[in-house]
């Protein structure tokens, strides 16, 4: 996907008119003016940062429910920003403390801890210790909050601990403030390519939340305190933290209102869920997905169905069913990369136009892996062309070695592709499609599963039905919220 001219310049603009300020006030006295106003520090420092940590605590908890880790450690960056900046507030010179070593290293001290998030967030899914990581997920928010509050009342109450740190004293202040730049202009890199290949309004957000905190650490070491040119920092971490925040919630906003996509977004039922985490931009990719390929219109979302139908009859949990409903939906992804011409190819592939088909699973995974998703949703991406027998790609996979989600995907992709009406072949009928999967027990799926999904086609004989003949006329009617119920 193109990033326009306009995306490159409003970025530079933004970085640049701060900076541009910074300077052009330091460099001419007479405008960088005193303005010694301990109570107007901490009324705007300690209540916009309250604010914003209350925002990114429920970011955080909400992450748990749409599975997404990146978003977990945005949640803890901004909380840890947010906490300490609170301190940073309430410490202000002439206020509430005597120590007026606690505020500045405070400020410090926050921009280190959310800059170390960041750069985890950067990370691909797969590495080794964001895999560690995930597996505490539910635990992350609730223990760094703790860890963050021990924090704040250690420096609160023993602000010898500021002495010790000497964050404010050379060189000290210089290496953190290496650490800051390089993390930070890593992170900015990494989310930066990723958003030239998803567009997703999340990733942009914190490209500037970043460059927006290099800017602010550079006039922390350079400032002078109370100067006007001093109080920019403050301004350019409060945006950081509000620019994050807006772009997870324009990232996950389904419905009209704000609000009722959060609420969506915590809600139990994984069928409301994948309404929940059809964000504008999950909507656009899977749209220019299907859009290439008339013949799958709406075939994301009836896998992503029948695999939670089959899912519940196989009695799975609520987060495997919350990883099918997400892994379903964006299973095809990569066929983003496929050319038309070989997609919607009416006649036999050959040799090499069935190698390229078949590098999909792993171009998706390679995208989704850079988008923060789970473990077992990146399995079902990259594994769902994968069969029993070890004869499918891409790793030749076989039996048990197949992920259990990919292996539940696997069925339900196929029967809505027997189904379908396809460019070379007319759809077949439930039954067909039924004696099809059933033949092909012990070879291209798993047994067990077809069991459960032969189970389910006798026990739930008009849900099938009813999804067979709506998609008829199912197009791409479904990313606009109208899919049959």
């Amino acid at each position: 996907m193109r990033v326009t001219p306009r995306v490159y310049g409003w970025f530079a603009l933004s970085m640049a008119l701060p900076l541009a300020i910074y300077i052009v006030l330091r460099s001419t006295s007479p405008l960088d003016a005193d303005i010694h106003s301990p109570h107007g520090h901490f009324y705007i420092v300690s209540i916009v940062s309250l604010f914003a940590l209350i925002v990114a605590v429920a970011i955080g908890f909400a992450a748990i429910r749409i599975r997404n880790l990146k978003i977990s450690f945005l949640s803890l960056a901004y909380v840890s920003l947010a906490a300490l900046f609170t301190v940073h507030g309430m410490s202000t010179p002439g206020l509430l403390s005597y120590h007026s070593s606690i505020s500045g290293t405070a400020a410090q001290i926050s921009i280190l801890l959310a800059v170390l998030w960041l750069w985890l967030s950067s990370m691909s899914s797969d590495r080794f210790v964001i895999r560690w990581l995930s597996r505490w997920q539910r635990w992350l928010v609730p223990v760094w909050s703790a860890a963050l509050v021990a924090l704040c009342l250690l420096l609160w109450y023993v602000p010898q601990v500021t002495e010790w740190l000497h964050l404010k004293e050379n060189p000290m202040r210089w290496i953190a403030t290496g650490i800051i730049v390089a993390l930070n202009l890593w992170t900015m890199l990494r989310y930066w390519q990723t958003y030239t290949s998803s567009r997703f309004p999340l990733q942009l957000a914190i490209v500037y939340s970043a460059g927006w905190m290099i800017l602010a650490q550079m006039i922390i070491v350079t400032g002078e305190s109370w100067k006007l040119s001093w109080w920019l920092y403050h301004i350019l971490l409060l945006a950081s933290v509000i620019g994050m925040s807006a772009g997870i919630l324009l990232q996950y906003r389904s419905t009209g209102s704000l609000t009722s996509s959060m609420l969506l977004l915590l809600r139990s039922n994984p069928k409301e869920w994948i309404q929940a985490y059809m964000s504008p931009a999950i909507k656009e990719l899977i749209r220019a997905t299907e859009s290439r390929d008339a013949y799958t219109a709406g075939h994301n979302y009836r896998v992503a169905i029948y695999a939670l139908k089959l899912g519940e009859v196989m009695g799975l949990s609520s987060n495997q069913l919350r990883a099918i409903a997400q892994g379903g939906i964006v299973h095809d992804i990569g066929k983003l990369s496929i050319p038309g011409h070989i997609l919607n190819k009416p006649g036999k592939l050959n040799l090499e136009e069935r190698a390229i088909i078949q590098e999909h699973p792993l171009t998706g995974y390679h995208l989704c892996r850079r988008l923060g998703f789970m473990q077992e949703e990146l399995a079902v991406i990259r594994s769902h062309h994968e069969r029993w027998d070890g004869s499918g790609y891409p790793s030749g996979l076989s039996g048990n070695g197949i992920p259990l989600l990919a292996r539940v995907i696997a069925i339900a992709d196929v029967y809505d592709a027997l189904t379908s009406s396809r460019s070379y072949r007319q759809a077949l009928s439930h039954d067909e499609a039924m004696e099809h999967i059933r033949g092909e027990s012990g070879k291209h799926f798993d047994p067990s599963c077809v069991e459960s999904f032969l189970t389910l086609a006798e026990e739930q004989r008009n849900f099938f039905d009813e999804t067979i003949r709506s998609s008829r006329e199912f197009q791409l009617n479904w990313i606009d919220g109208t899919a049959p119920a």
